[in-house]
């Protein structure tokens, strides 16, 4: 086992990573901004090293500080948790040219997942079902509309390098693609450096749907079952997600479950990601994406399995096998997971910052949070808005809503907005309580408050 991990992120998921090494006897290293020093990760961590100034690319995202940071520390091994470097394998790299253990997949896995039309060429390759459309990117704007023209409109254009929702445009007709080329381009080589596209045919009314996988070191793999992740925002960020599917059926998880181990295994994958699919109204399903990395969502899944998916990506970095088979996995109950963001749900979900004056968390049986604010914390407009994850579980997916709605009543925030009056209108839903909801959910409650 490391004797020393550096984390190489902030908030709450730098704080799980390092409960999680605490746990198992392993110190820990803290990178934080300047505008991060009284950070609850920071003041958790055995160690921690500034990396530079308020903005993430002078610190989170800044390369040479990051490695300088470890260097310094002297960490054996170094945990990314989601987003910054998680999926860049460039880091990855560096990390093992430095005799460092990156607890994560190898580069090569990172680049044939993280490029949509390489992984799409492995879903392919592993009998996988994918979304009728371009196998590769497609070079031209005409070959776009020829393809579109064939496939039937609408379409979704898709950023080879796109993730987190960004770089997805859906068309409805040849003039709307005509129009969205070459903006969907710019804005794909703006975020990504890489401006090339895919063409899909679009699915309508799709439930999201993924698939939790581990692999060891010595070739074995399994699934840990499924995640719902169809409570998405307009910008196909998720805001709930649950375990299990509430609509799964033994025979397709099955099926999407070994087509999730098949696919990642396809790549030489290793550690912990995520299999990401569409299911459409009559039942079907199609590959969609992996992620790299542990997911936001991971706690759901733990709930369910009653495993500790940090505590496995250690062991697995370190070179332990996978402690279980596929048989020995089961489902036990029902999880609900809620994010909550820093913004005002009244002004288009804008960001909302400042002093945390009043922080009242809920508790009781079958809650819990992950966060890394409390009051007294500024929350400022360098990082992500999301400040908490509100994980509820239950004996089924009602007590788990009964369960949800109470503790987001007793939540209590002052001094910033945040979404929590939005989530309470949301899980009190009809649709909601009855599972009805697809990526087409959010937008159509939206539209029903706009009446």
């Amino acid at each position: 086992m490391f004797n020393k991990v550096l984390v190489a992120n902030r908030g709450e998921i730098a704080l799980r990573v390092m409960r999680g090494c605490k746990a198992l006897g392993i110190e820990t290293v803290a990178i934080y901004s300047q505008a991060d020093k009284g950070s609850l990760h920071v003041a958790f961590a055995d160690q921690a090293i500034c990396v530079g100034e308020a903005s993430n690319t002078d610190s989170y995202l800044n390369l040479a500080n990051v490695l300088m940071a470890v260097e310094i520390s002297g960490a054996d091994a170094v945990h990314p948790g989601y987003g910054y470097f998680s999926e860049r394998d460039h880091f990855a790299e560096a990390l093992a040219q430095m005799g460092v253990k990156f607890i994560g997949p190898s580069a090569a896995a990172i680049v044939a997942m993280g490029d949509k039309a390489m992984a799409k060429a492995a879903a392919i390759a592993s009998n996988c079902p994918v979304v009728r459309g371009s196998e590769g990117p497609v070079p031209t704007e005409q070959e776009a509309l020829d393809l579109a023209a064939e496939i039937g409109y609408p379409v979704l254009l898709k950023a080879v390098a796109g993730g987190g929702g960004r770089g997805i445009r859906k068309v409805s007709d040849a003039t709307e693609l005509q129009k969205s080329w070459s903006i969907a381009q710019a804005e794909a080589q703006a975020s990504f450096g890489n401006d090339a596209m895919l063409v899909e045919k679009f699915v309508e009314n799709p439930r999201h749907v993924e698939i939790q996988v581990l692999f060891d070191e010595h070739g074995n793999g399994v699934y840990l079952f499924e995640r719902e992740c169809s409570v998405q925002n307009l910008r196909h960020q998720k805001i709930v997600e649950e375990a299990p599917f509430a609509l799964m059926e033994p025979a397709l998880r099955q099926a999407m479950g070994e087509a999730a181990v098949r696919v990642a295994g396809s790549v030489g994958y290793t550690n912990a990601g995520t299999v990401e699919f569409l299911v459409d109204e009559a039942g079907d399903f199609y590959f969609l994406e992996m992620n790299t990395r542990l997911q936001v969502e991971h706690p759901v899944t733990e709930s369910v399995t009653a495993v500790d998916l940090v505590e496995l990506q250690l062991r697995i970095a370190s070179g332990e096998r996978l402690p279980f088979i596929q048989d020995d996995l089961s489902l036990h109950g029902h999880a609900i997971e809620a994010r909550i963001t820093a913004q005002d749900p009244d002004n288009d979900f804008a960001p909302s910052t400042g002093l945390i004056k009043v922080w009242n968390a809920p508790g009781g049986l079958g809650i819990r949070m992950d966060t890394h604010v409390y009051a007294g914390f500024t929350v400022s407009p360098f990082y992500d808005p999301m400040i908490a994850k509100l994980i509820v579980t239950g004996c089924d997916r009602d007590q788990c809503i009964r369960r949800l709605t109470v503790a987001l009543d007793e939540f209590e925030v002052d001094g910033i907005l945040t979404n929590i009056p939005f989530l309470r209108r949301l899980v009190r839903h009809p649709d909601f309580i009855s599972g009805n909801v697809s990526t087409a959910f959010v937008p159509a409650m939206l539209e029903e408050a706009l009446v």
